[in-house]
């Protein structure tokens, strides 16, 4: 089931994992990231010191200590850059990789925030598109692999962007 929601992902307690938009370090940010490090708690950012950081595009998989869930996936977004630095297949495989990571540790509910939209400047729209096209492809080719795939979009802004493309 796909299902959108406002809100904050950090307090969300349907799902065994939620997806960090984080940054190459993994040490903690601004935006989502910061919030997902302050709600989670130290031991985040020690077992995440231990991963060595991680590339635009991929994704790495911590427990998710204080949060309301078992699992944190983080995925580097791209920073936009005017479209023509492969932004659009970098932000897609960020989809695609969280979905892989989560299937292969058996988390069958999963929340996304809206990946680089935020300080990495993605354009709204364009980046609402590609979650929703790669995750709707993710599920036709693994038509059972999750129960439920959401997105907790903190404003109206960005939940009207999304609602156009689910």
């Amino acid at each position: 089931m796909l299902k959108i929601i406002q809100g904050d992902i950090t307090k969300v307690t349907n799902v065994d994992a939620i997806v960090n938009a984080a940054n190459q370090t993994l040490l903690g940010g601004g935006g989502v990231d910061g919030a997902i490090h302050r709600a989670a708690g130290k031991e985040l950012l020690e077992e995440c010191r231990k991963l060595g950081g991680c590339k635009t595009g991929q994704a790495k998989l911590t427990k998710a200590y204080k949060l309301p869930c078992r699992y944190v996936i983080h995925t580097v977004g791209p920073a936009w850059q005017g479209g023509g630095k492969n932004e659009a297949e970098l932000l897609a495989s960020c989809y695609r990789e969280s979905l892989k990571l989560a299937a292969q540790n058996g988390i069958r509910k999963i929340a996304f925030p809206s990946i680089s939209t935020g300080v990495y400047h993605f354009p709204l729209d364009e980046a609402a598109k590609i979650a929703c096209s790669e995750v709707r492809s993710y599920l036709k080719e693994h038509p059972d692999t999750f129960d439920l795939i959401e997105w907790v979009l903190f404003d109206e802004k960005t939940y009207a962007a999304y609602d156009t493309y689910l």
